[in-house]
């Protein structure tokens, strides 16, 4: 019989080995493993209904509006197979990602306690909808999606390699929740509270370069196009803003690319860095106080940070995270088909 001092023993080795575990395990592998347990547990109906080809249409059919879409919800699972759902979403998110994309989902019941019932596609907090492209594998080419209103996260890897995370969408309505007991959350706040005092602090010369117009677009400019395609650059260089400013960028960056775990994170700020971080441009359109209509955007030769809040009131916000040449793992991807071909 065990001693409780030895039962002690055990269990904190058990959760140190657990640890140990998490800490060596790659975050492909981590993914794989998450999707293989969802798929499993799936009956054969769930499986054909969250199961895709690699190459199918589907994988870049993406958008953050309330619509019909392919995929399994949560509303269509049982609550063990909720577990691995979110299992998987969690496995390639920080905490904070994490934490805003199901507070995201949340905010659905406070939508359909404002709005009623009457809707086409009804406010629902389990309307999110998994799909799996291709096989999961550790060492192979799959992908994967996690997107309902104001949430689309999508994913790829290659040969075993994390290849992409994005188009990365989050949105929130209410932006602030004013009223009940949930009043004061802000999902996005700290992007707009950042972009907010960076523009705040720009002197009279640095703002006439920053501020593109007076009037904010109606929603991120490029939407839910499957390639992100900006025409015009606009705002100032980062490399004419002085060191206080160069700081709230990098925070900024960190904001976005920080929705994914750590090991994500690091490698695309360090892409970002590879391309030129004095190239980067912040540009702002809109009011600049809190509550007035506004829009920004951090763009670099890669990438493309949006933030929109124009919506019901400057209550209604979007951003989006997009890579201009490399969203649903393209770039990697055709490197990986041109590479095939030459053997």
């Amino acid at each position: 019989m065990f001693s409780k001092n030895m039962l002690g023993r055990v269990a904190a080795a058990g959760w140190a080995l657990s640890l140990v575990t998490r800490l060596l395990a790659s975050p492909v592998e981590e993914m794989t493993s998450a999707a293989k347990n969802l798929l499993a547990a799936l009956n054969p109906e769930q499986r054909a209904k969250a199961s895709f080809a690699m190459e199918a249409d589907e994988r870049q059919n993406w958008h953050f509006i309330p619509k019909d879409r392919l995929g399994l919800t949560l509303k269509d699972m049982t609550p063990a197979q909720r577990h691995l759902a979110y299992g998987l979403l969690n496995s390639a998110l920080s905490s904070p990602g994490y934490l805003k994309a199901t507070t995201i989902m949340s905010l659905e019941q406070i939508l359909q306690e404002m709005e009623g019932p009457s809707r086409r596609f009804p406010r629902d907090t389990e309307l999110y909808y998994f799909s799996i492209f291709g096989t999961p594998d550790a060492r192979g080419t799959w992908g994967w999606r996690v997107e309902g209103h104001h949430l689309s996260q999508n994913f790829t890897i290659v040969d075993g390699s994390f290849a992409a995370a994005t188009p990365n969408f989050m949105g929130t309505n209410p932006g602030e929740v004013k009223q009940g007991p949930r009043a004061g959350v802000r999902v996005l706040g700290v992007e707009e509270d950042l972009a907010r005092a960076l523009v705040k602090s720009l002197d009279e010369a640095q703002l006439k370069t920053a501020v593109f117009s007076k009037l904010a677009p109606e929603d991120v400019v490029t939407g839910a196009a499957r390639v992100a395609a900006i025409t015009n650059t606009v705002g100032i260089a980062v490399g004419q803003l002085n060191v206080g400013q160069q700081a709230i960028v990098e925070q900024l960056l960190k904001e976005y690319c920080g929705r994914l775990r750590a090991e994500l994170a690091t490698a695309d700020l360090a892409k970002i860095d590879a391309a030129g971080r004095g190239l980067i441009r912040f540009g702002w359109a809109g009011g600049l106080e809190r509550g007035e209509k506004h829009y920004f955007r951090l763009q670099g030769p890669t990438f493309l940070l949006e933030y929109d809040n124009t919506q019901n009131d400057a209550n209604h916000a979007h951003s989006v995270w997009r890579d201009f040449s490399n969203d649903f793992g393209r770039d990697v991807l055709k490197a990986h088909l041109d590479a095939g071909h030459a053997k």
